[in-house]
């Protein structure tokens, strides 16, 4: 089929209308997901989420992984629209509440975190910030074994010397870094590096192993707020191992240059992944020797030490 591309110059190479793109799909019997971008109302409005659209069309026809959702084509005119595949599957967010209070089960939420991380560090590879990881934007496969993460609507490109815009994200996930002590200015710049999508990912590790929302009880404003000036954080339940509360304590440190990268991240989570046994008959978990179990404090103390370091 053929795949309409912006340049870097944002013009397309081939133009098509909604219209025609959908008898397309549908004469190839092709499902897919059609997200339309709204215009805007004033001339000013409408250039940024024009530019918005182009950046996003752009850093989607170029990261291509698993665990990304797959970019198809876009149309700029009479309407921006992005093309990607549909999974069948709802997403991350409506699959925990549909089993909540159940929590997930301890090898599928660990292999959830693996997918999420090695997307993150797919996209941090190729200098790509996310800016607004959350279960809203991760989408499971038809068989619920695995999850795709979806939405660069915010996503940018990182550069060392660019100043970006704050108070990017959902506010439940958002890092501290991105407010101020003094409330931010609508658009106000400030530094941050993808450092933001990590603390993101933390929040989102803790979700699996509770299934909770995080920040209970407290309005979005609440939640922001707490995370930012009191340094709270969502309360880690006893029952969670000591390693995997290391992980996410470690995501959501104040200081962003004390967390971990993605590759750290993902080393950590198969070190304690290789801890458990396959899950016997009557579902419970044993775990393997402490042989194996030692390959995760290693990775530890070298994280500890790396901290301490600093």
């Amino acid at each position: 089929m053929t795949i309409f591309l912006l340049t870097p110059n944002c013009s397309l190479l081939a133009r098509k209308s909604v219209k025609e793109l959908m008898e397309k799909f549908i004469k190839e019997d092709q499902i897919v997901a059609i997200k339309v971008l709204h215009r805007g109302s004033t001339s000013e409005e409408r250039a940024s989420l024009e530019n918005r659209f182009a950046r996003e069309v752009n850093m989607m026809s170029r990261v291509h992984h698993n665990n990304l959702v797959k970019f198809i084509g876009a149309c700029k005119d009479p309407l921006m629209v992005i093309v990607t595949e549909l999974l069948p599957g709802m997403s991350l967010r409506k699959y925990l509440m549909s089993i909540r209070p159940k929590p997930l089960d301890l090898h599928l939420a660990i292999n959830f975190a693996l997918d999420i991380a090695r997307a993150m560090d797919w996209l941090h590879a190729n200098g790509i910030i996310h800016r607004d990881l959350k279960p809203d934007n991760l989408l499971l496969t038809a068989n619920q074994e695995s999850v795709k993460l979806a939405d660069f609507g915010l996503a940018r490109e990182e550069s060392v010397t660019e100043m970006m815009t704050a108070e990017t994200g959902t506010y439940r996930w958002m890092a501290p870094e991105l407010y101020s002590t003094v409330t931010l200015r609508q658009g106000e710049k400030k530094h941050y590096n993808n450092k933001v999508d990590v603390y993101s990912f933390g929040i989102v590790l803790w979700e699996l192993l509770t299934n909770r929302m995080p920040f209970e009880g407290m309005s979005n404003l609440q939640a922001a707020y707490a995370a930012a000036f009191k340094q709270e954080r969502p309360r880690i339940p006893d029952d969670i191992s000591p390693d995997l509360a290391f992980v996410i304590q470690s995501c959501w440190v104040e200081d962003p240059n004390l967390r971990p990268s993605f590759s750290q991240i993902i080393r950590m989570l198969n070190a304690f992944l290789f801890t458990l046994s396959p899950q016997s008959s009557n579902g419970t978990i044993t775990e393997f020797s402490a042989r194996n179990k030692g390959k995760f404090a290693f990775l530890r103390q070298l994280f500890s030490l790396k901290r301490l370091k600093n």
